[in-house]
């Protein structure tokens, strides 16, 4: 299966894809940093990337016409600061809005299913209509936005053609299906809500939902208050371990955590994911990117990571790590930054996988990640459904062909 990714960052949809089975024929992305990461992992022959066919530069610039069309897969996520909770909140006015050129790739491509991801700030209030619009684009691809026509106006001939339901059937059409997800839900050591819209070519009949959570809240409970095996596999004696407050107490006795575990597995921690890692003040050298980073202070509303939950969202920041963010709150209770590779365990990216830069770099490059494991687990189903469509077009073919 082929695919191309877009705005790929360090990688890590990127990577998530291809641990997937897909085969990329064309990795691109502007930024000098994140290519140099990649390409700094090519020469030490990392094998999720070593084959990557990396452009550095703006996707508007890229010869789509080298692209064989009908490729299985679309894979990125657009710029997010424009919908960022944390950023100026612009979105169709900021000039970092890459949804249209995401767009102009799929009607030029015409892939079979699609993934982009993006922040969760893309589903609030304000950003409703724009939300539709970027949608209905998906959906719609080929009716393109007129010569001065301004995207409200076009928002709503998408909205009319939609619900005349004319353009179902005939021309390049897409089932979309967004979903607001916890990446916790999933294994990431992190809660971390992000938007991933996935499209499928309605020609091949595919019907798509997300995959249903793997991990809960409500088993970790389990593990830690209920049996206590979390405790024990970290080897914390009761002494140490901290209180719970009456109010979790409570939970746990009426959700029944001391008779029986949940069906999902456990959310993973902070302290799961660091578990072999060593503290970067007294590092072994056993891991790269793993310097410490001094100066961590907590400021009113950023107080860092419990160690015995998952992480808080790793934040990127325009202009380094936000004051706060980034942090873990350690046994003695104080708090000190995550190093780079610390933060890369919490994206579930592998250890042999180098980021390049400086600290505030490299934390830029991950806190924009897709987590890899989360882009596995995407881009699996997206395949397996692929693999389902392709098999029955075999299968009526065959019979027509004994007809």
């Amino acid at each position: 299966m082929k695919s191309v990714e877009l705005f790929a960052g360090a990688g890590g949809l990127a990577m998530g894809v291809t641990l997937a089975g897909f085969e990329s024929l064309a990795v691109v992305e502007w930024d000098k940093w994140a290519c140099d990461t990649i390409r700094e992992n090519q020469k030490r022959a990392f094998p999720l990337v070593r084959d990557w066919p990396i452009w550095e530069g703006d996707v508007r610039a890229f010869d789509w016409s080298s692209i064989p069309q009908d490729i299985d897969l679309l894979a990125g996520g657009p710029p997010c600061q424009p919908f960022s909770m944390g950023g100026k909140h612009k979105a169709y006015g900021d000039k970092r809005d890459m949804f249209p050129a995401t767009v102009e790739v799929v009607r030029s491509l015409k892939p079979k299913s699609f993934i982009i991801e993006n922040v969760k700030g893309l589903t609030r209030s304000s950003f409703a209509n724009y939300y539709q619009y970027i949608l209905l684009q998906l959906e719609f691809p080929e009716v393109t936005r007129q010569h001065d026509e301004c995207w409200s106006h076009h928002l709503k001939r998408l909205q009319s053609e939609k619900t005349s339901g004319a353009l179902h059937g005939s021309g390049l059409t897409y089932n979309v299906v967004p979903t607001l997800v916890n990446a916790a839900d999933h294994g990431v050591p992190q809660k971390r809500e992000r938007v991933f819209i996935v499209g499928f070519r309605s020609d091949l009949g595919v019907e798509w939902s997300f995959p249903s959570a793997s991990h809960s809240l409500d088993a970790l409970l389990h593990t830690q208050w209920g049996s206590g095996e979390y405790w024990e596999r970290h080897e914390i004696p009761k002494k140490n371990r901290p209180k719970i407050t009456a109010a979790l107490e409570a939970k746990v006795r009426k959700l029944g955590y001391l008779m029986s575990p949940p069906k999902e597995k456990p959310w993973r921690t902070v302290r799961d994911a660091l578990a072999e890692v060593s503290d970067p003040r007294h590092s072994d050298g056993n891991f790269m990117n793993h310097a410490f980073q001094n100066g961590a202070r907590s400021y009113p509303g950023h107080t860092g990571s419990p160690l015995d939950l998952p992480a808080k969202t790793l934040k990127a920041g325009d202009h380094g790590v936000p004051g706060g963010e980034n942090m873990m709150v350690m046994d003695s209770g104080q708090v000190r930054y995550f190093s780079v590779r610390e933060s890369a365990r919490l994206q579930t990216f592998p250890d042999g996988y180098v980021l390049h830069g400086s600290w505030t770099e490299a934390m830029r490059q991950l806190g924009n990640a897709v987590p890899v494991a989360l882009g596995r687990r995407v881009a699996a189903s997206v395949a397996e459904c692929l693999i389902a469509a392709s098999t029955r077009q075999i299968t009526q073919l065959r019979r027509w062909h004994v007809a």
